[in-house]
């Protein structure tokens, strides 16, 4: 006998936001595979939303992410680095806060504005798609997206786009929800009683797929919704590598969160350990 709970965090934990305990409760849905993309992957119509998210001190961006971002980035003053897909900065307004000259390109002009309001370390902010930067001579000693590129439709333009900009031998950081754990609405967790273990299931992982996402799924068909995009790992490599990268590094991040007292508490922790829920890859540009 087992009992089958879900992700508290669906509607955040597999897109870009995961602001809250990613240890079960709710139900999920089974997503249906891609046919044809959405038509707009923007998260301007949840920019306030998103930003409070991102700034809560619990918040994996401000407890996992960061922290492993500037130890692995290693930036350096007035070193020239591109936060792509960078919502509302607040990874930017971090990095900037080293000594590094920092852009930050977001599709959202909601989002933009919110970035523009906190720079205050001479960082820049520009409004364009990740698949068509803004032509200019300028180029990046580094390129980082984070939590972004499964919200992102055209993977290889914007990888290609990427390229383009980097400085020759420049690095490339990417940090996504992890593609072999958290595949929207295709996994979960469950806990077998016999053996007191939390565990996690999953439904599909080669299959690539697109979700809609409600953001605030108590307003039903008026909610705002986001797009996330499945793709196996090694769809990122293959695309890392056809757009001139070669992956140089690779790391799993576990949540920091802890489950509150209860009968299934030593197990959720224990699974928290087990299942990471970010994957960071390092990529270089080649010659």
């Amino acid at each position: 006998m087992l009992r089958c709970s879900f992700d508290d965090a669906t509607r955040v934990a597999y897109c870009f936001v995961m602001s809250i305990q990613s240890l079960p409760s709710g139900s999920e849905r089974k997503s249906s595979k891609a046919r044809q993309s959405p038509q707009s992957t923007s998260w301007g119509g949840v920019a306030s939303w998103y930003e409070e998210s991102v700034e809560n001190r619990e918040s994996y961006q401000m407890k996992v992410i960061l922290p492993h971002l500037l130890r692995l980035m290693a930036l350096q003053p007035r070193e020239q680095v591109l936060d792509l897909a960078c919502g509302s900065g607040f990874f930017a307004h971090r990095f900037a806060e080293t000594g590094a000259s920092v852009t930050g390109i977001d599709i959202a002009p909601e989002l933009i504005a919110l970035a523009k309001r906190k720079a205050i370390h001479g960082e820049e902010f520009l409004v364009a798609p990740s698949d068509r930067l803004p032509s200019t001579d300028q180029r990046f000693a580094k390129v980082a997206i984070v939590l972004a590129l499964q919200n992102i439709r055209n993977l290889e333009a914007t990888l290609f786009e990427c390229q383009r900009v980097l400085q020759p031998m420049g690095s490339l950081y990417l940090v996504l929800n992890h593609p072999a754990f958290r595949i929207p609405k295709e996994s979960r967790w469950g806990f077998d009683v016999g053996s007191s273990t939390q565990y996690r299931r999953l439904d599909s992982y080669l299959s690539e797929s697109h979700t809609e996402i409600a953001m605030a799924p108590s307003k039903g068909k008026l909610s705002e919704t986001t797009i996330s995009f499945h793709r196996p790992l090694q769809v990122y490599v293959k695309a890392l590598r056809k757009c001139g990268f070669a992956v140089t590094g690779l790391e799993e991040w576990i949540s920091h969160k802890k489950s509150a007292l209860g009968p299934h508490a030593k197990a959720e922790d224990t699974a928290r350990k087990e299942f990471p829920l970010f994957l960071y890859l390092e990529a270089i540009k080649l010659p």
